[in-house]
């Protein structure tokens, strides 16, 4: 999969998760937000997320903290009742 992780307007980092298939400046043109600090590739292996490579076009490579910020959006939550 692909991500670009963007900062939303609060100031937090958001991960946009998608298929191979799209294209990082194509997806980046669907966000609201002005703001992307990093995109890459995503795989899930034994220990968790793996980040990996970047786009050109964007100036953006994978960043060392993508893959908590991966990890903490798609945890297991408690269902709310």
């Amino acid at each position: 999969m692909k991500y670009l992780i963007v900062e939303d307007f609060s100031g937090q980092p958001v991960p946009f998760v998608f298929p191979r298939r799209v294209d990082h400046c194509d997806m980046r043109e669907q966000l609201p937000y002005s703001r992307v600090l990093s995109a890459g590739l995503v795989e899930l292996g034994e220990r968790g997320f793996v980040c990996s490579g970047g786009n050109a076009e964007l100036g953006l490579k994978a960043r060392p903290e993508d893959a908590a910020i991966l990890s903490e959006a798609l945890r297991q939550r408690p269902r709310q009742q």
